[in-house]
């Protein structure tokens, strides 16, 4: 019988040791950021009602249209895979029932159709915040903040660009002013966009071609005076923290919730049209759409794929110490659980291999201390080029002052 080759599904990716340290001190980074800006872990599911998607993300949007991983259960139910978080999100928040403040912080995989490319793919890793029950300025400054302090640390060289969308008062208006002039282009726009122009025009600007959106009508010449107000604020704010931006009247976002403020972080090390390692905005009316009452709201996501695409940060080291035994894997074996009962990251061969072989491992491995057992309680430690003996309890205590 010939030996079967499984192939991970077109779009998807195995991330492995060492690519996935990188991508492990991202996700701490997360948490620990996340967490200081005072925002909850939430774990939502993976699948949804397909109908959350539709009437949250937008009917005309090529999400929807043409990218969910959507299935009936056995019931005959439709539910989807997830494509973005914030739907999810803002289901959950109505379920509790949508009055106070809320905050909240996820990391997983999305899931969406499409062809796949650099920087976008099947499968895909996302985190992000939402912030609903506020309105403020001020929540929409502390949200762009985290996410540009975050792709900062995360060593991404990325600029801010940000944009205005108007609101139910001042939109209609440039939307109706919008698709006449995109109707007066029409003959420079692709046929499957082309029949946008009524359904989702907001569309075009986002992927169309450049030509047509720079001389587009701009959302600036729309606005009402609290949509006006409402950006000067949070332009000002930015000012006031010293984070630098671009204002991008292009900028619309794919998605048909966004209201008012809408950024993207573009990394610099990014080529082409997947050049953003995240973005958001404010989502005032998402709440009603889906069925609950008025409440203002606003997040954002970013790809952890882009992110370490372009990160300049050291993977986190695998292990701190690798143990070699000379008396064989029982002795390393017990030496490794006793550090690691004391916080240090071990590793050692559970073969019987060769001192030598072991060595060869750990240098393979770049391993910063070895530490050799020899059946006593007395170890020997190595790290760059010093050796020391020493009892196996007080090791843990000379890792954490060498490191």
């Amino acid at each position: 019988m010939a030996l079967m080759s499984f192939q991970p599904p077109k779009g998807t990716d195995d991330i492995l040791a060492p690519e996935s340290q990188l991508w492990r001190r991202i996700l701490k980074l997360w948490e620990e950021m996340s967490a200081r800006y005072g925002y909850p872990l939430m774990l939502l599911p993976v699948f949804e009602s397909t109908e959350l998607f539709a009437r949250g993300v937008g009917e005309t949007t090529d999400v929807v249209t043409k990218q969910m991983y959507s299935f009936p259960d056995k019931s005959g139910r439709s539910l989807s895979l997830r494509p973005e978080g914030t739907a999810g999100a803002v289901r959950a928040y109505l379920n509790r029932g949508g009055q106070a403040v809320f905050k909240g912080a996820y990391s997983g995989p999305m899931f969406r159709y499409e062809q796949p490319q650099a920087g976008r793919r099947r499968q895909f890793y996302q985190v992000g915040v939402e912030y609903m029950g506020v309105s403020s300025s001020e929540a929409d400054i502390e949200v762009i903040e985290l996410g540009w302090r975050f792709v900062a640390a995360a060593g991404v060289d990325a600029e801010l660009r940000l944009n205005n969308l108007g609101d139910a008062e001042c939109r209609p208006g440039y939307l109706a002013d919008l698709r006449a002039y995109l109707n007066e282009r029409r003959t420079e726009l692709p046929d499957s966009m082309a029949s946008m122009i009524d359904a989702n025009p907001l569309r075009i600007l986002d992927s169309g071609p450049e030509a047509v959106a720079a001389s587009a009508p701009r959302f600036e010449d729309y606005w009402c005076r609290p949509c006006r107000d409402h950006h000067d604020a949070v332009l000002a704010a930015l000012d006031s923290l010293g984070i630098p931006y671009i204002s991008d009247h292009t900028l619309v976002r794919g998605l048909d919730y966004y209201t008012r403020t809408a950024w993207e972080y573009i990394g610099l090390g990014l080529k082409g049209a997947q050049n953003a390692v995240g973005g958001g905005g404010r989502y005032d009316d998402l709440a009603e759409t889906l069925g609950g009452k008025p409440a203002p709201g606003l997040g954002f996501a970013l790809g952890v794929d882009r992110i370490a695409a372009v990160s300049t940060l050291d993977p986190d080291p695998e292990i701190e110490v690798f143990v070699v035994s000379e008396t064989g894997p029982k002795e390393a074996l017990h030496a490794a659980s006793r550090l690691r009962g004391e916080g240090v990251g071990v590793d050692f061969d559970a073969e019987a291999r060769s001192v030598k072989a072991q060595l060869r491992t750990a240098g393979r491995r770049g391993v910063p201390h070895l530490m050799i057992v020899r059946g006593d309680d007395i170890v020997e430690v190595r790290s760059g080029g010093e050796r020391r003996q020493m009892p196996l309890r007080e090791v843990a205590s000379w890792i954490r002052g060498s490191s």
